[in-house]
């Protein structure tokens, strides 16, 4: 099976590219849904996080509150760090598992893995080839404060926490930039999948 990294930053469009992928026949993990499923009440990740956030960051309801912690790891870099370091273990150990059972079930498929902080963990490596979403910044910003609501200070602050979109670029066996529209970016998906189609039935 041929494990396709996708990544880029923060609101490119890697989900819409992602949903493509899928719906042309690549086995797909977004690893915020991962990331989700890691902390879910009583799982050994949820535990990991209180240990080193506190309760305070539960909801009343005893699941983990997204937004809370957000709020702590975006305004300061080490706490970031540390909560990358304690969920990574658990979501690349979940990955794999799926990895392994859909390879086992399909050899010659594509399987894709939607990952924002791919480059930033080194967790790249791990696939054949890196498909990097990307758009121009003042499209990305935009998108940003309409999908989240947030101000445009915030916004920034959060784009500049992540590494650059031209770093990014750098790791890339494919680019698709998502700056003009939809049927463009859909347009090009399509491109890069029959492209990894070719080069998953010529490995095997």
């Amino acid at each position: 099976m041929l494990r396709v990294g996708l990544t880029g930053s923060i609101a490119v469009g890697k989900s819409f590219v992602t949903s493509v992928l899928g719906e042309l026949g690549c086995r797909t993990i977004d690893a915020d849904a991962i990331a989700r499923e890691v902390v879910a009440p009583g799982s050994p990740g949820l535990a990991a996080v209180i240990k080193g956030f506190g309760s305070g960051v539960l909801a009343n309801e005893g699941t983990l509150d997204r937004k809370k912690l957000a709020a702590i790891v975006f305004s300061d870099e080490s706490r970031r760090r540390q909560l990358n370091s304690i969920l990574h273990p658990f979501i690349l150990a979940r990955q794999d598992e799926l990895l392994r059972e859909w390879e086992f079930e399909d050899p010659e498929g594509v399987a894709v893995v939607d990952a924002a902080l791919m480059i930033e963990s080194g967790g790249f490596r791990r696939f054949d080839k890196i498909i990097v979403v990307h758009c121009r910044p003042e499209i990305q910003l935009q998108r940003l404060i309409e999908r989240d609501g947030l101000a445009m200070e915030e916004a920034e602050k959060r784009i500049s926490s992540q590494v650059s979109q031209e770093e990014k670029l750098k790791f890339a066996d494919y680019r698709i930039d998502t700056s003009d529209g939809f049927e463009d970016t859909r347009r090009q998906t399509e491109d890069v999948y029959h492209q990894l189609r070719q080069l998953s039935a010529t490995e095997n």
